[in-house]
């Protein structure tokens, strides 16, 4: 069993994916009654996807991605936030909705309990704003050791220099962790090509045959729940 094992916040530990979904339906039912709210869940997630990734490169910084988002999903509704204050005012809105249904995932707990067991030590690398990255860990109960975010680096993942400060935190050399996430090349295949042990969790089960084999070449374990941690890296 290796020392370390890092993992990925949203969609791996947190579950990501079901708060925005509940926060979107909740907020649009609100602030715009007659949209179709289920069928604009793909549009905020396209949005989400292109502004985020926009800040992740210093396009943008945190709060103007989140204008951006605000602002692209209420265009088609002649909604005006190019005022900045109604741009936040707006996000904020959708926030309470969100942070109302932040959740671990049901296999997240015991894993990190099971890898403890083990003294295995744990952290978090997390694409994101360490303010409130860290906000969402507390909220959840989540206890690691370290969490680093690449808003305090100026740095992302797959970038290969993530994965080394993490390990560099935590006085281990790459190939003494293993980092597990939820997305093939930012998360499993970053973590291999940086030279620690990768883990894609693919909770959907719909890895297509070529993501599969370029996981397989790549030396990356698939998972389908994190119950199925400890029995991978034991390998």
């Amino acid at each position: 069993m290796l020392s370390v094992v890092l993992f990925d916040l949203d969609d791996t530990l947190f579950a990501h994916a079901h708060a925005v979904r509940t926060g979107v339906l909740a907020h649009i039912a609100r602030v715009l009654p007659a949209a179709d709210g289920p069928g604009e869940l793909e549009r905020w997630h396209e949005l989400e996807e292109h502004h985020y990734l926009r800040y992740l490169t210093g396009e943008l910084d945190f709060l103007a991605q989140r204008r951006e988002r605000a602002r692209g999903f209420v265009e088609p509704y002649g909604v005006d936030l190019a005022d900045d204050r109604l741009a936040d005012r707006w996000f904020d809105d959708y926030l309470v909705h969100y942070r109302e249904a932040w959740r671990l995932h049901d296999d997240a707990l015991p894993c990190l309990e099971a890898l403890s067991r083990l003294d295995v030590r744990t952290g978090i690398i997390t694409n994101g704003d360490i303010e409130f990255q860290t906000a969402k860990v507390e909220a959840v109960g989540l206890s690691v050791e370290h969490v680093i975010a690449s808003g305090s680096l100026g740095f992302a993942k797959p970038d290969p220099r993530i994965f080394l400060h993490a390990c560099a935190v935590f006085g281990v050399p790459p190939a003494g962790a293993a980092y597990v996430g939820d997305r093939l090349r930012t998360d499993a295949l970053g973590a291999a090509a940086a030279g620690l042990r990768g883990v894609w969790i693919d909770r959907s089960g719909e890895a297509s045959a070529a993501e599969l084999d370029e996981a397989r070449a790549a030396g990356v374990r698939v998972i389908r729940s994190l119950d199925e941690l400890t029995g991978a890296l034991a390998d």
